[in-house]
């Protein structure tokens, strides 16, 4: 994974990245035009349903992507319900990275794995704490959102040939739970960088955990080396600086209403083209997508604040998970 070359492709990625950018946008969009834009940027983030699976095929993503939704829902409603309470937050974050990683790992669900968990559950918190909406619109949003997204990612089912696709059961398309010593491992991993992420968090700003503990998910990924974990974490730190400076330009616009659903919507759809290709230049345009997304949902939009402590708290939990890595052998092969 070289800072200086492309990986290898895998594949067309268009579709997934369009499903996504759609999933983002239009919401935003159609919620902008009724005059609630708050709920379309809530709603967009269930657009984060149809990264999961990507390379299956429709019918097999048709019958687990409901489970993703529904975690993705349940995060959001747990983070929502803790926002006013910072140690309810601080140990829900510990909770959901630990389930999320236990669900994720025994059951091979794939990439990208649990940091949409404890992201969702974590902006969820931040934007209930700043914006003024209710718990049971804020479930309800985040619940469109997903449902959307979810018929976006079945839409290619209109075409007979994609129906007429054998598909396989879902005890095989989700089998275990079963736990062997590299997922035991980033398990293990998980859970350590969530514990010292919340406990650094505390003397930080526990509002600002769950990204430091984000981005430590990030680092250890599904890979089981200890030279990736290293490459990773260098990757997320050059990606997010270079992310922070590309949000300062878009922050000069100042975009507003259908601008940002444009804007976010492109976004997205760049990062499901490079991210397996190029994990520090998808981290490049996620940050900002990110800083946008929330800085509209809680009208803090085009804050340097927010921006550099988003470097600050990804440069941490980078370091804790690249050294995480250790744990592993150095014979471990790459599952």
């Amino acid at each position: 994974m070289s800072l200086f070359a492309f990986a290898p492709s895998r594949g067309p990625r268009w579709q997934l990245g369009l499903q996504a950018a759609i999933g983002m946008a239009v919401p935003i969009a159609v919620m902008t035009l009724l005059g609630h834009p708050t709920l379309g940027y809530i709603a967009g983030s269930g657009a984060f349903t149809v990264l999961f699976l990507g390379a299956a095929p429709v019918v097999e993503r048709a019958r687990v992507l409901p489970f993703v939704s529904a975690g993705l829902i349940l995060c959001a409603a747990l983070g929502a319900s803790a926002g006013a309470s910072r140690w309810l937050v601080s140990i829900g974050i510990v909770v959901i990275a630990l389930v999320a990683a236990l669900l994720c790992f025994g059951f091979r669900l794939g990439p990208p794995g649990p940091i949409f968990f404890v992201l969702v559950f974590g902006l969820s918190a931040q934007i209930v704490a700043h914006a003024e909406i209710s718990l049971l619109t804020y479930i309800a949003a985040i619940a469109a959102g997903c449902l959307f997204s979810y018929l976006v990612a079945l839409s290619p089912l209109l075409i007979s040939h994609v129906r007429s696709h054998p598909a396989r059961p879902l005890r095989e398309l989700l089998p275990g739970p079963s736990y062997d010593n590299a997922s035991r491992l980033l398990l293990l991993r998980v859970a350590i960088v969530a514990v010292l992420g919340v406990l650094i968090g505390l003397f930080v700003d526990p509002g600002r955990s769950y990204w430091i503990v984000g981005a430590g998910i990030a680092v250890i990924g599904l890979v089981t080396e200890r030279r990736a974990a290293f490459q990773r974490g260098l990757h997320r730190m050059l990606g997010t600086i270079l992310g922070v400076g590309v949000y300062a330009l878009l922050a000069l616009l100042h975009p507003s209403g259908l601008w940002i659903a444009l804007l976010l919507g492109v976004m997205q759809f760049t990062v499901e083209l490079v991210v397996v290709r190029h994990y520090a230049l998808a981290l490049m345009i996620i940050t900002p997508l990110v800083l946008l997304l929330t800085g509209a949902a809680t009208g803090k939009i085009g804050s340097m604040d927010v921006a550099l402590e988003r470097i600050i708290d990804t440069i941490v939990g980078a370091a804790l998970g690249a050294a995480s890595g250790v744990l592993h052998p150095r014979t471990t092969a790459r599952e």
